[in-house]
């Protein structure tokens, strides 16, 4: 076998085309936009690269066919959050063959011990959680826009590597159409008739305002989980400018008690009903098709991120924003499901919201760690 670290612009097509080369006859993979896999490594695009490192390498048979690939980071904001320094392994894939996934693990984890790591957690993202992160375990079907897609046998390849799950993601699919349960409409109805509690959709006239309101938001209710970082208001509106590509604004909300930012939910529609047919590329032609694809619309949603206040944790709030939602989407009569991804198993709070709307099993991934 064959290992090259990529270092040029071949390379960096040869990372791209693995993908392409293991999927190509899977019904449900949807090709992410070969655009969003270079950003993460380009320095003027990912800010991590002012705070951290990353490389990778594609994996060749002797024949010089594409058999594999894998990224490797150190994100200097967490790597020290844990018991020990833990780098990160992402963008893997491999043909099903124990010897060349280890060859890929294995050079990974050198690169990771140079740097002074003693473990590292994948398949993880240089960048957000929100995108590229978690190995597919269950629920084989067409993934949303930035949710990874995997082969089934992966999880072999990750566990006979020495990895052990150090938590489940866990995403529900709720039926656009179907009712609410009835508690929990009555909840959401009184809620939202409150003195003093208001509930606004996004503004694109004034991104700054509610990039300042969601960072207040999401700061203080996901400040005591594990290796939480605080987002700036800089770089959630760089997010929300990037998301106006397909963003309906009017999917996202948020909720307001005595006109304090309290709670948000974001939703999009999903992407990747608008780019399956692209096989990665964002050409002349793609763009059309998907201004073309942007306003005939698309069947499905995909909640990004929710968020409370500690302190409105138990107010019903986000019934209410999910009533807000449905009297915006049913009259529409274009979308069918949404998806809501994804949540961590030690997130009992938002995994009991789901169930208290109804929503059904979708899909599990794992975020793995392997000690060295």
């Amino acid at each position: 076998m064959i290992l090259t670290e990529v270092k040029n612009k071949n390379t960096a097509r040869e990372f791209l085309d693995v993908a392409r080369r293991l999927y190509r006859n899977d019904p449900y993979w949807v090709c992410p936009l070969d655009q969003d896999i270079e950003a993460v490594f380009d320095p003027k695009k990912n800010e991590l690269h002012q705070h951290g490192v990353c490389t990778r390498w594609v994996l060749k048979s002797d024949e010089g066919q594409l058999i594999g690939r894998i990224a490797a980071f150190v994100n200097e904001k967490k790597a020290y959050q844990s018991g020990q320094p833990t780098g990160g392994i992402g963008f893997f894939e491999c043909i099903d063959d124990t010897e060349a996934a280890s060859l890929l693990f294995r050079t990974a984890e050198n690169w990771l011990k140079e740097k002074g790591m003693k473990a590292m957690d994948g398949p993880i993202n240089f960048g957000e959680n929100d995108s590229f992160w978690g190995l597919l375990i269950e629920g084989f079907t067409t993934p949303s826009y930035g949710m990874n897609y995997h082969h089934p046998y992966y999880k072999n390849l990750f566990e006979n590597y020495g990895f052990s799950t150090l938590y489940e993601q866990i995403t529900n699919h709720l039926q656009v159409m179907k009712p609410f349960p009835e508690r929990f409409t009555k909840i959401a109805e009184w809620v939202s008739n409150k003195p003093g509690y208001t509930f606004k959709h996004l503004d694109v006239t004034k991104l700054e305002d509610f990039a300042k309101d969601f960072a207040e938001i999401y700061n203080d209710a996901w400040q005591n989980f594990e290796n939480f970082v605080p987002l700036q208001t800089k770089g959630i509106l760089e997010t929300f400018n990037k998301m106006k590509t397909v963003m309906d604004e009017k999917l996202i909300w948020f909720a307001y008690i005595h006109d304090e930012p309290a709670s948000v939910v974001v939703i999009l529609p999903d992407a990747n009903q608008m780019i399956k047919s692209f096989n990665g590329k964002l050409g002349l032609i793609e763009k059309l098709k998907f201004l073309y694809y942007r306003w005939k619309g698309v069947k499905r949603m995909r909640a990004v991120v929710m968020g409370t206040k500690k302190a409105y944790q138990k107010h019903g709030l986000e019934s209410a924003l999910f009533i807000k939602l449905k009297e915006y989407v049913i009259p529409k009569n274009q979308y069918e499901e949404l998806e809501l991804s994804w949540v961590g198993d030690f997130n009992d709070k938002m995994l009991a919201i789901h169930e208290a709307t109804g929503a059904t099993f979708g899909k599990k991934h794992a975020t793995m760690r392997k000690m060295f």
